[in-house]
């Protein structure tokens, strides 16, 4: 996971390459593409891992199988519809949260690749799930790494013309992407369909209920609610900061990168939550589910925290990769955000990394809660701050670390004080 990170780093330098409407072009579509990151790798994914899990946990291995099945028909039809939605509402999405003139440009140019062909990306995720949910994080792991690592390099060659290939511009970073993610989807169809899974999927197809898309989706929606309400809050934030300027929507781009980048960061902890929590809640064994739902929230907090605390002291750290100090109306912006809300990334992964235990109880209820909590807060406090009382883009960076504050505390109080137990399918 942090080698993915490490894509989406180099992705936004090379729209730095690009100019400065490029980068506030991807900051326009980035939490578009990270929602179909979040849903296709961490709501419906997770959901999909804490299902087999929980089956497999039930020592049911034919329902298994087939709810490998149900998730590619599921992938299949959520990046279909994300399509035509973009295709329709794009353009004004990206006006509505403030863009102009060439960062508009940039952002449709990039959406109009990256939407049509994000259905490698969720059969990709959605196959690395099923595989994490019979408790084998090493393929899942490696694969990643390799489509990761294999994007870098295509999506630089493709946007800015390296060698052969042509120089796309914004169309070449998705192209690249998707690329990568074509292959790695393929190679996890095929490790699932040849049984290396260990998964029964002969007669998989007879075996297709409705309670097997329920199995996944009735965890995977709240789920999802939580990941749209947790990106809806960068989205907003993004109109409010994009009223002060592209220099302004530059720099709060680059902060809001790195916030996302904490997700892919505690996901590597939370995959491995999901299962390991799902499997214990299929065996019955409640009070070790909790004990790794504890364990893995701390950890989370811990090495996001620890992030957070470097970059608040040394916030150039991350900017300087992007900026010149010449970018000095952007580079002000982005050391705001860093030093008011970099502090607070620990309740924001400890929160985060709930969530993911929740999926593997199947209890989503509350993770959502504190979602709507910190869009709230967040959404409130800017305006709040930013036009009644004068603080400006700083109020609206003040807002954001309140809702994360909130999130964190919400989700695991509200963790501490529920009882989980096992479910069985109806």
């Amino acid at each position: 996971m942090f080698v993915q990170a490490a894509q989406s780093i180099a992705e936004a330098y090379f729209a730095s390459l690009l100019g400065v409407s490029a980068l506030a072009g991807l900051a326009l579509v980035f939490p578009l593409v990270m929602l179909s990151q979040m849903l296709s790798a961490g709501s419906i994914g997770g959901a999909i891992s804490s299902a087999v899990a929980r089956a497999l946990g039930a020592e049911d291995a034919e329902r298994a199988g087939g709810l490998a099945l149900a998730a590619w028909i599921i992938a299949i039809a959520v990046a279909v519809c994300s399509a035509v939605a973009m295709h329709f509402l794009g353009p004004r999405i990206f006006a509505a949260l403030g863009g102009t003139g060439d960062s508009v440009v940039a952002a449709v140019t990039y959406a109009s690749v990256f939407f049509p062909g994000c259905i490698c990306l969720w059969l990709c995720h959605s196959t690395l799930s099923v595989i994490r949910g019979t408790g084998d994080m090493r393929v899942p792991s490696l694969l990643l790494l390799l489509v990761s690592t294999g994007s870098i390099p295509l999506s630089g060659a493709l946007a800015l013309g390296w060698g052969p290939f042509p120089a796309l511009g914004m169309a070449g970073l998705p192209a690249g992407l998707l690329t990568a993610y074509a292959i790695g989807a393929i190679a996890g169809i095929g490790f699932v369909v040849t049984g290396r899974s260990g998964l029964v999927l002969r007669g998989a197809w007879t075996r297709l209920s409705a309670d097997l898309f329920l199995d996944i989706l009735k965890v995977g929606a709240l789920a999802s609610v939580n990941g749209v309400l947790t990106v809806l809050t960068i989205v907003l934030m993004v109109g409010m900061v994009g009223r002060y300027g592209e220099a302004a929507l530059a720099g709060y781009g680059l902060g809001a990168r790195l916030e996302f980048l904490m997700i892919p960061v505690v996901f590597g902890i939370g995959a491995a939550m999901t299962a390991m929590v799902g499997i214990n809640i299929g065996a019955g064994q409640v009070a070790r589910a909790r004990r790794i739902a504890w364990t893995g929230a701390c950890a989370a907090a811990a090495i996001v925290g620890g992030i957070g605390i470097v970059l608040a002291v040394v916030p150039d750290l991350w900017l300087g990769i992007f900026l010149a100090a010449d970018d000095s109306a952007t580079l002000a912006v982005g050391r705001a955000y860093f030093r008011t809300v970099a502090p607070l990334y620990a309740f924001f992964g400890f929160g985060l990394a709930l969530y993911f235990a929740c999926q593997g109880a199947g209890r989503m209820l509350w993770p959502v809660v504190g979602s709507v909590s910190r869009i709230v807060l967040a959404v409130g406090g800017a305006a709040l701050l930013s036009a009644t009382a004068g603080f400006g883009v700083r109020g609206v960076f003040i807002a954001i670390a309140t809702g994360m504050l909130g999130y964190g505390l919400i989700t695991g109080l509200a963790v501490w004080r529920s009882t989980w137990e096992r479910r069985t399918p109806s």
